[in-house]
């Protein structure tokens, strides 16, 4: 019976995970494909570790060349991550006419529309679905489940450590610092989390999204990116008080104007939004088609086993496609790459919502009456005011939070600048948007 032969570039977490549920679901995975899946090669980055039981010595090697220069594997699986050597990998592999399973969301986000154009010169395939959402089988619905729709807007929490930390702020009131504690502690967190708490990752993810959902060609550029970082614990609280709660979110909007809205940002969401309840390390993603409507994808977006499954299912269609010689059969992003459209962004500054501030002022005579002066003569909007009550000596600052009507960004930035200068003003104020969709 013809095998459909693999090479595993990464033996990491996610490659042992992906070792494991070959192994143990073997005659499953035989039985839908058709064909058993043969490990032809394990290519490790550090000889003499220990690692599970289900990881063949023999197949363990330490030289990407060996996968690469191998005629007889299949497809390649690089869970190696990064831009470099990762991206080197996959061309080879790609330029030597073999598909590749790959988990890598920011090679793709930076580097996908040259690979993806020559995975589709060469004839092979180039699947992604552990990219984004690890265990969510997003990618599949919008390349495949809503090819006959229109999509409207993507929404998500599609970073797992964001949510982890800000659940943990919002649920146990504590401070940023100590959550981002806990996260580290709990396996949740890099010891550098950078790329997670900076809105870095989500944008990647973002990207790969946006560009199946309006088959357009994007660039991480392109997405308003801000972190979590400056979020509080009395941000939280207040946030609370209004009925929302704060959550790290990707948004993706087809605008009436031709304009996509591309933005990842912590934002308040009403409580009763079904995003307003996903808690700890889960994703989701809120998917709204013309036809369709709304529809709501949820699960573990990152971990060893969630991750392995969403290759392994890669590795089936993706050895179904070489069985019926039928590689490239289905546009790996929703449409071949030459009809990508261009799509222009529309300027973060042009963005309109309403927007959560919190200023730490002195408690004194004219100060609020200053900042709702210069609200005001900005075009901005109050809708609720509040402050809090004095709880130290009389030289202690208090926190006034303002919820506006809706505003552009552009204005309320330069409305902000110019409050900061006001005598009594202690701290740069804070601007988190409100998002009253989803």
């Amino acid at each position: 019976m013809r095998a459909i032969r693999i090479g595993l570039l990464g033996c990491g977490v996610v490659g042992q995970g992906i070792l494991r549920l070959l192994h143990e679901h073997a005659g499953s995975l035989e039985r839908r494909l058709g064909a058993p899946i043969e490990v032809r090669r394990v290519v490790a980055k550090t000889e003499g570790k220990a690692r599970a039981h289900h990881v063949p010595a023999e197949l363990l090697a330490f030289d990407a060349e060996s996968v690469l220069g191998d005629p007889e594997i299949d497809v390649v699986v690089e869970v190696i991550g990064g831009l470099e050597p990762a991206g080197r990998y996959v061309r080879t592999a790609l330029e030597r006419g073999k598909s590749v399973v790959t988990a890598n969301k920011f090679l793709l986000a930076e580097e996908g529309h040259a690979l993806f154009e020559l995975a589709e010169e060469r004839g092979v395939d180039l699947y992604f679905e552990a990219a984004v959402c690890g265990g969510i089988p997003v990618i599949r619905v919008l390349r495949e489940a809503l090819v006959a729709d229109s999509v409207v807007a993507v929404r998500g929490i599609v970073n797992g450590t964001s949510n982890y930390i800000l659940s943990r702020m919002q649920q146990e009131k504590i401070d940023y610092a100590v959550a981002l504690a806990a996260a580290q502690e709990a396996g949740y967190a890099e010891a550098d989390p950078s790329l997670d708490v900076n809105g870095g990752d989500a944008t990647h993810k973002l990207t790969i999204l946006a560009t199946l959902a309006f088959g357009a060609k994007l660039l991480p550029s392109h997405v308003t990116t801000e972190g979590i970082e400056h979020i509080s614990a009395i941000d939280m609280k207040m946030a609370e008080r209004f009925g929302y709660v704060i959550k790290l979110l990707a948004t993706a909007r087809s605008l009436p104007v031709g304009l996509l809205d591309l933005r990842v940002h912590p934002a308040l969401v009403p409580q009763s939004s079904v995003l307003a309840s996903i808690h700890g390390a889960l994703n989701a993603v809120y998917l709204e088609g013309a036809m369709l409507g709304p529809s709501l994808l949820s699960g573990y977006g990152a971990g060893a086993m969630p991750t392995a499954m969403s290759v392994v299912s890669d590795l089936v269609d993706v050895g179904r496609n070489i069985l019926r010689d039928a590689r490239g059969r289905v546009p790996q992003r929703t449409v071949p790459s030459q009809l990508l459209l261009r799509r222009e962004v529309q300027p973060a500054g042009m963005h309109v919502s309403p927007y959560y501030l919190r200023f730490s002022v002195m408690d004194r005579p004219n100060v609020i009456a200053k900042i709702a002066s210069v609200l005001g003569a900005f075009d901005v909007a109050i809708h609720q005011m509040i402050q809090e009550a004095r709880a130290a000596g009389p030289r202690a600052p208090v926190n006034v939070v303002v919820l506006t009507h809706p505003t552009r960004d552009d204005a309320l930035r330069s409305a902000l600048r110019e409050i900061q200068m006001l005598s009594g003003i202690v701290e740069a104020p804070r601007a988190i948007r409100i998002e009253t969709a989803a």
